[in-house]
């Protein structure tokens, strides 16, 4: 998605993260997941092989980064938590979780997780990256 498409950080009721955006959201980052599994997979990272994921989550309070930071933390995830520079209304989470085995169905379980994981705590999973030279 990007930070850029989230326009004003706060709806109405102080909210970052709509039910609605929920669902789109969760349903756009399954689709993204698909093509970036597919460029890895021409990079000759299978189904089988493990890699660490970079994760990232934005919000609009530095509260929600906080709690959110110290969520992610218990499952064991580095993570990180601060202000953006430009958009100066936003907060980001991110890091990197354990090592991940790169199915389609794990990956995109884990997405799915992440979404809902986030909106728990009013923030927006806005994706992963990884890099295959992680592999031996």
């Amino acid at each position: 998605m990007g930070i850029f498409n989230y326009g004003n950080a706060k709806n109405k009721n102080g909210k970052f993260v709509s039910e609605g955006e929920l669902r789109g959201n969760r349903k756009m980052q399954v689709k993204m997941t698909g093509s970036v599994l597919e460029q890895l997979r021409n990079m000759h990272i299978g189904p089988a092989d493990e890699l660490k994921l970079e994760y990232f989550f934005y919000t609009n309070t530095a509260d929600k980064a906080k709690q959110m930071a110290i969520e992610i933390g218990k499952l064991g995830y580095t993570v990180q938590h601060g202000k953006v520079e430009d958009p100066k209304d936003l907060f980001i989470v991110t890091g990197w979780t354990n090592e991940l085995i790169m199915s389609n169905q794990v990956v995109e379980q884990w997405v799915r997780y992440m979404c809902e994981f986030g909106y728990k705590y009013d923030c927006q999973f806005d994706g992963w990256g990884t890099s295959p030279n992680q592999i031996d």
